[in-house]
């Protein structure tokens, strides 16, 4: 679809999420610190951040964040809104086809050298399977028709930096635990037993691959490709999953980190679609929430930084001052603690104790007890991270986050989903 029916059409998204996100206009700073505009996701626009990236660059930064579909239509509608957006890569093809983004010049990308092959050929291991639809490298570089593609070049549409594999958590307190890549399945988000205690998140190019993966590991029906469905094939996922609906099974929706978790802490909620920061502010407040390793394999992510088509001059220096300042170190240890991963993980390295290391991205037992960067203690000592090593987590990708050719249609089909 052209910019023009992506303009139109995307008001589907906004009757689903709340577009209440005010910018402030920008002064230019000719005698003072430049001002960027940083609209993303609770995800990494955490104050601890803004607070530490001012301190070191020594420039204004103001974070915006919101939900997932929220910040994207607002970035896609509105680039004079923003200097730099951060989210995930299925956002890419959106803002490249609203023309809201502007190419990176890798030149001024300072460590982009150091950037590990998952971010540029789209697996870490030689062997493992890269998982279907838009692994990060597919989008990654601007190729000289100016469409994107895995052909390197020196202009690329995002810097590459956080990263994770995405499931479902689940309160074993209530659910029996199991056993990761074994027992725990997608599945359990469809099973009968958990009815009404279930939750989603609300993000068509997220949730609809967490009910699909959910409905194929039911058996209720088979995809030819999941990850690029036909509209005969969305047709028959929310056919099943609205009537799981109408029948009570879904608590309902979620649209940022804060929201699932205040879901699962009151108890509404026992198991549904999670991000790695609510698993670990779960488990601090005393709530056994486990992060589960799918047997079908988990639906991946990577974080992506673009910067806005508006964006010039002095801002324009600044915004890519603080790309750069994402891959320094500090920045990629801070959101290792909360399982989260950098796309040069070595230079975070230094600024996390051996026994944080080890924890995290060897998948090795925790040798003391690990904080959370609110001090408060979630990994015991003995304990190992649900899913294993960095390696290991990215060697069972069953798919990545992907907007489909037929994602308008499918916007339409989860509106429904929402409404029934």
């Amino acid at each position: 679809m052209d910019r023009r029916s992506f303009l139109i059409k995307s008001g589907a998204l906004v009757a689903a999420t709340s577009s209440s996100l005010a910018f402030p206009a920008i002064i230019k700073a000719y005698n003072r610190k430049p001002t960027i505009r940083v609209l993303g996701t609770h995800v990494t626009l955490q104050e601890t951040i803004r607070q530490r990236a001012e301190h070191d660059l020594g420039i204004h930064i103001e974070f915006y964040p919101g939900g997932d579909a929220e910040v994207l239509f607002k970035a896609s509608t509105n680039p004079g809104s923003f200097d730099i957006y951060e989210q995930w890569s299925d956002s890419i093809k959106i803002l490249k086809m609203a023309d809201a983004i502007q190419p990176l010049e890798i030149k001024k990308l300072k460590y982009w050298q150091e950037i590990n092959n998952l971010s540029k050929l789209g697996r870490l291991t030689e062997h493992a399977p890269i998982g279907q639809g838009d692994a990060p490298h597919k989008l990654l570089y601007i190729q000289a028709d100016g469409s994107l593609g895995p052909q390197a070049t020196q202009w690329v549409s995002f810097l590459p930096y956080v990263h994770n594999t995405d499931s479902f958590g689940y309160n074993s307190g209530v659910i029996p635990k199991g056993i990761p890549y074994e027992t725990e399945s997608w599945s359990w988000l469809l099973d009968d037993r958990y009815a009404g205690k279930v939750a989603i998140v609300n993000a068509p190019t997220i949730g609809i691959f967490d009910l699909a993966l959910a409905v194929q590991a039911q058996g209720l029906m088979a995809f030819k490709d999941i990850s690029s469905m036909t509209r005969d094939e969305i047709d028959a996922l929310f056919e099943i999953v609205v009537a799981k609906k109408r029948r009570g099974h879904f608590r309902g929706v979620w649209t940022s980190v804060p929201h699932s978790v205040e879901l699962m802490a009151s108890g509404e909620v026992i198991i549904g679609s999670m991000f790695s920061p609510a698993v670990r502010q779960l488990i601090s407040q005393g709530i056994p929430c486990i992060y589960a390793a799918p047997r079908e394999g988990y639906r991946a992510w990577h974080g992506v930084m673009c910067l806005s088509r508006e964006c010039h001059d002095e801002r324009k220096d600044a915004a890519y001052a603080f790309m750069n300042w994402w891959l320094s170190g500090w920045p990629g240890a801070f959101i290792a603690r909360q399982g989260y991963y950098i796309s040069n993980p070595e230079r975070s390295r230094q600024f996390m104790s051996d026994s944080e290391w080890d924890y995290w991205y060897a998948g090795e037992p925790a040798q003391e007890a690990l904080k959370e960067i609110n001090g408060a203690a979630v990994v015991h000592p003995g304990e190992v991270r649900t899913g294993g090593s960095y390696a290991k987590r990215f060697e069972n990708v069953a798919i990545w986050n992907t907007v489909m050719d037929n994602h308008e249609y499918s916007l339409l089909k989860w509106n429904e989903f929402l409404l029934s």
